[in-house]
């Protein structure tokens, strides 16, 4: 409430008592989005005034003494210098304050609208006005809106209205607070006009803790962190600007935190939901050892070439049909189903696993945000990092990526991580965008087939049984899956690259070393 008009209406007789007949002695920039004014009365007393025009924290800041640095500082508004301050006002019923000199009627404007803060010199009346932020050219053009009386802002009160100039803070003040939105509408506009006087002339000014920010407020609302006695609203602004910035880090710190934490409960409840559809879905289905039982059950009845078998189901004992593949014999369909079904039990293990870890995770990150909230020590930028560190809840980007689930089948060898691609998009996805350089890629050669990728470990060569254990993979995963031996192709992903109008999947390899493996899942027994 720093920039709203009913502290401004205050401010401004306030800076008018001391500034008038001051000279603008210099009018410079040493940091993004900042406007500094300094002024010397006939008496030689310094007064400094510095507008912060960001978006994030618009503020007229009035600090006592303000050295300038030597370097990285620019001057600005070269017609401004020398000019004497006849007076200060605050624009009717806005978030505008407006410093007019003596000379030639010119005027220095600080619009602190939160979104589009900006600073508009006029050199007199007809003069071009000039922009500190020059992106928002229709500023030229602001004006300040006809005087309204408290009868004429409170004549829309009738309806239920409130008057926009008084913003978030107070009009909160009188619905949570008064019970303006239960009141009949006389009760309405008494309270509204009870609140305007109020504001008129408040009898303190409170430093608040609400929804996460600092805030000047000229109503007790939400935590009061201090509150000062009124009215002299230039002490109230040179305690609460520099209270203000320095609970900025504290505050961007724990909305990161809390984010961090909603976003880490929120990804493991859904990984873990997900997992539990997947088990469930598993155990509907119709088990590969069930058909290999039923196909070896049967080798007797099933006609050469035949591409399906009916049988009674000796654990139902009604008739099913099981596919068969008319080019293959039929005990070897038999052993791939055997063989899917381990890796069916595999996969169950790993997805009860999983459901367990990331359910445990939810409920970690939900007691840690219950703790972010409850603890008044975390209300400290020192216990609040310490408290990060030990719970090593780094907000940074990269640990969030880092710690996500890759869609691709993971298996970890001698401390190396090897990726397999899933499919055609899903190979895109793996050599494009998540392999490094300096990774090591593998492919089955000349037959389609997945991608793998060994990730390399800074200052270490990826041992030779890693290379054969990802190879097995490569040809596990291909076309060649049941040669007996697979020619793989060995390269650094800087070699591979993926030619202009390739269909996904489809890559250029430059230079190669090939091996011969038997594929195969060296995993699958782990």
């Amino acid at each position: 409430m720093h920039t709203n008009y009913y502290f401004l209406r205050q401010l401004a007789p306030a800076l008018t008592e001391r500034l008038r007949g001051c000279r603008v002695a210099s009018c410079f920039s040493q940091e993004k989005d900042e406007l500094v004014l300094g002024l010397l009365s006939e008496a030689g007393t310094e007064y400094w005034l510095k507008a912060q025009l960001g978006a994030g924290f618009p503020a007229l800041a009035l600090p006592e003494a303000f050295h300038r640095a030597r370097q990285n500082s620019v001057d600005l508004l070269p017609e401004l210098l020398g000019r004497t301050v006849a007076s200060v006002e605050a624009w009717p019923q806005d978030r505008v304050l407006q410093v007019n000199f003596e000379e030639e009627a010119a005027t220095l404007v600080f619009k602190l609208y939160g979104p589009r803060p900006n600073a508009i010199f006029r050199a007199g009346p007809t003069a071009t006005p000039q922009l500190f932020h020059q992106r928002y050219a229709t500023d030229a053009e602001l004006r300040p809106a006809a005087p309204s009386s408290s009868a004429g802002l409170l004549a829309g009160n009738a309806m239920g209205k409130l008057p926009p100039a008084l913003a978030d803070l107070p009009a909160r003040f009188l619905r949570e607070l008064r019970g303006y939105e239960a009141a009949p509408p006389e009760r309405k506009l008494r309270l509204a006009a009870e609140l305007l006087a109020e504001l008129e002339n408040p009898a303190a000014y409170y430093f608040i803790y609400l929804d996460g920010r600092t805030r000047l407020s000229l109503v007790p609302l939400g935590e009061i962190l201090e509150t000062l006695p009124g009215p002299d609203p230039v002490a109230a602004l040179r305690r609460f600007i520099p209270l203000a910035l320095a609970r900025r880090a504290l505050e961007a710190e724990r909305r990161q935190l809390r984010q961090l934490l909603t976003r880490r409960a929120e990804e493991a409840g859904t990984s873990a939901h997900l997992a539990s559809l997947r088990l469930r879905a598993l155990a509907h289905e119709a088990g590969y050892r069930h058909r290999a039982d039923l196909i070896m059950a049967n080798l007797h009845a099933i006609a050469p070439g035949a591409a399906q078998l009916e049988a009674i189901d000796f654990y139902t004992n009604e008739a099913v049909v099981v596919k068969l593949k008319p080019l293959e014999k039929p005990q070897r369909t038999a052993e791939n189903l055997y063989r899917k079904a381990k890796n069916q039990q595999i996969e169950e293990r790993q997805l009860q696993a999983r459901i367990s870890s990331r359910e445990a995770e939810a409920m970690q990150a939900l007691e840690l945000l219950e703790e972010l909230d409850a603890r008044p020590a975390l209300h400290e930028l020192r216990n609040l990092r310490a408290w990060r560190k030990l719970h090593a809840l780094d907000p940074a980007p990269a640990a969030g990526k880092a710690g996500a689930e890759l869609p691709f089948k993971v298996f970890e060898y001698m401390q190396f991580t090897i990726l397999v691609g899933r499919n055609a998009q899903n190979n895109d996805l793996l050599t494009q965008k998540y392999a490094h350089k300096d990774d090591l890629w593998l492919h089955a050669k000349d037959v389609s087939g997945s991608h793998v990728v060994i990730r390399h470990r800074s200052g270490q060569a990826i041992p030779e049984p890693v290379i054969a254990r990802a190879a097995q993979l490569a040809g596990w995963y291909s076309r060649r899956q049941h040669d007996s031996l697979c020619p793989v192709t060995v390269t650094p992903k800087k070699f591979v690259r993926k030619p202009k109008g390739a269909l996904p999947g489809q890559v250029l390899v430059e230079r190669e070393r090939v091996i011969l493996v038997v594929p195969g899942n060296p995993f699958e027994n782990n």
